[in-house]
């Protein structure tokens, strides 16, 4: 028997209301077989508690809650349960719902103040006997049309709410919502299919992207860069805000945006650009969060700063329902990044592709870009720490 240990690729994904606000975020794990299949699950759950051990809580979700799919030795004691800022729920996967004694072991969990998810939710005895004890329900939007309707009355009757899974589309989204879900996992974006029908740009809107055209350029002019921050108030205070901040480690106060340009640099302020552009709708820190996360993680894998271009414009056009194709024409970047938004094509395309397959949890496309998923998963996680950095300091250099 091969006893190699296997990794887990891990996936992290937010858990939102309808109104897409973060209420958690969920880590699951996967184990490829020696031939590409579904590891046994003695293998799986060695390789997963291993994946586990190596998560920082507050660096994975910050002040959300942390979901973890359970394995057994988390379920009976056997591996510690980690600990996070804003608390940890487990998911008893389906066929740990059976488990012997499981009543027993859900009670003492609520007990040390850990909530507890059914996954894989469809109304078997096992689950049923269990559904007093757990705070959510998982149902999966994309199977079993016909008895969804049915699961999610059931849960709501035993005063359970109900996150809708695989709520990667509008559509499936839009079902939930009439359904009664309460709760959406999936990618905080949808993979935005048209890229020619979007709103227009408002004037503010056009300022940032005016700011990325310059910072796009092979070698930005600093004074076309200050020009473009100086003649927008709201760009200019953003700089001045970000550049004095305590993570800045300056010893003095700096009043000049041409200093500000200098000491931040064209990745820092092009974030800025998208932060400040994002501003004028509803963003939280875990909107900002995700729209990092991706752009550091094509950053990651291309080596190149023309990926994290690619990443920041993907995730703001879905945000903020902006064509791709004016996105392009507004920002001025160049072929290989327009040809990557349009279609994820060019040198930069698969890197794109790739990340997107990860978001939505889906290892075959990502294997079908040509990278390794769990490259792909590993540039993610890692890019996730200073992702949440960045977007408390954007996020608060807005709000000055």
């Amino acid at each position: 028997m091969d006893r190699t240990v296997r990794r887990a690729t891990l996936h992290r994904q937010p858990i939102v209301a309808p109104d897409r606000s973060v209420f958690a975020y969920a880590v699951r794990g996967e184990v490829p077989g020696i031939e590409g299949g579904p590891e046994s699950s003695a293998v799986l759950e060695e390789a997963l508690d291993a994946g586990y051990s190596t998560l920082d809580p507050h660096t994975i979700a910050g002040d959300f809650p942390l979901m973890l799919r359970a394995t057994s030795g988390l379920l009976v004691g056997a591996t510690a349960v980690p600990r996070a800022p804003g608390g940890v729920l487990l998911e008893l996967p389906l066929w740990l719902a059976s488990y012997s004694d499981v009543a027993a072991r859900l009670v003492y969990l609520r007990a040390q103040g850990i909530g507890l998810v059914l996954g894989d939710y469809t109304g078997t005895p096992a689950q049923d006997g269990i559904l007093p004890l757990v705070d959510l329900v998982k149902v999966d939007l994309a199977q079993r049309p016909d008895s969804l309707p049915g699961l999610v009355a059931h849960v709501h009757d035993f005063g359970a709410r109900v996150i809708g899974e695989h709520a990667d589309t509008a559509a499936l989204a839009k079902h939930g919502l009439e359904l009664g879900v309460d709760l959406f996992q999936g990618p905080m974006f949808e993979r935005r299919q048209d890229s020619v029908v979007g709103r227009d740009f408002t004037a503010g809107e056009a300022q940032c992207l005016l700011l990325v055209q310059r910072l796009s350029a092979e070698q930005p002019d600093p004074e076309s860069v200050v020009r473009a921050i100086a003649a927008d108030p709201e760009l200019t205070m953003r700089v001045l805000h970000l550049v004095n901040s305590s993570a800045s480690g300056l010893r003095r106060q700096v009043d000049s945006v041409r200093q500000g340009v200098v000491l931040l640099g064209p990745r820092q302020l092009m974030t800025l650009a998208m932060a400040s552009l994002i501003n004028s709708r509803p963003a939280t820190v875990g909107t900002l969060w995700s729209i990092l996360a991706r752009a550091m993680t094509c950053y990651s894998l291309s080596g190149s700063g023309a990926g994290y271009t690619v990443g920041l414009l993907s995730a703001v056009a879905a945000q903020q329902n902006l064509s791709v194709e004016s996105l392009v024409e507004r920002s001025g970047v160049s072929d290989d990044i327009a040809s990557a938004l349009r279609d994820q094509t060019g040198p930069y395309g698969a890197v794109l592709a790739a990340v997107l397959a990860h978001e939505e949890n889906d290892l075959d496309a990502v294997a079908a870009t040509g990278l390794e998923p769990w490259d792909v998963a590993h540039a993610y996680l890692a890019a996730v720490p200073e992702a949440l950095a960045a977007a408390t300091s954007m996020s608060a250099s807005g709000r000055s």
